[in-house]
């Protein structure tokens, strides 16, 4: 049975097997992924989040997928409310901006333009009631980020402060890793 991409999120459920079967199935489809980006980021379409679900293994495993498609990407993300859309795409934000500064040969290149939008989402996500799992991955980035823009560790450094007492324990401890790497 060969069932499109439609049809395979349809009857994808969180559990790790479906979805790495529909991640090897884009993976032997390279010409599929920008369809696969635009279901992901279609807040319209049913199965947006498990799209998102299947970007994050793609990116996962070919990063480099994401370079042609980084200003849609940028642009995208703060369309996106489900959570369960959120938290994958926050650490394909995550792995671009990590591949950005590493600029290996095969590494990702953000111009200023996506950088500050990434940046800007990333602040958003860490501000509102986003979930632990999301803010962990954009306090991250903002983490990487301010490596390059000197005004950023001095913002996130005031934002985890301010909401250490209020969260969770696993905030708690990504907030207290960084804070202590921006000393």
């Amino acid at each position: 049975m060969n069932l499109d991409l439609d049809e395979q999120l349809a009857l994808c459920s969180a559990h790790r097997k479906p979805r790495e079967k529909i991640r090897d199935f884009v993976l032997k489809r390279p010409e599929i992924f920008p369809a696969l980006l635009q279901m992901a980021f279609d807040v319209n379409y049913k199965y947006h989040f498990k799209a998102c679900w299947i970007v994050e293994l793609v990116a996962d495993a070919q990063l480099e997928w994401m370079q042609n498609h980084l200003d849609f990407f940028s642009n995208c993300l703060p369309n996106l409310k489900d959570e369960s859309a959120i938290r994958p795409t926050a650490k394909v934000a995550m792995m671009i901006v990590n591949a950005h500064l590493r600029k290996k040969t095969n590494g990702i290149i953000l111009s200023e333009s996506q950088s500050e939008k990434l940046a800007e989402v990333c602040f958003d996500w860490l501000i509102s009631s986003t979930k632990v799992a999301a803010k962990a991955y954009a306090m991250r980035t903002l983490y990487d980020l301010g490596k390059k823009y000197d005004w950023i560790h001095p913002e996130l450094k005031i934002i985890l402060e301010k909401d250490y007492q209020s969260h969770s324990a696993a905030y708690k401890a990504a907030a207290r890793e960084l804070l202590k790497k921006m000393k």
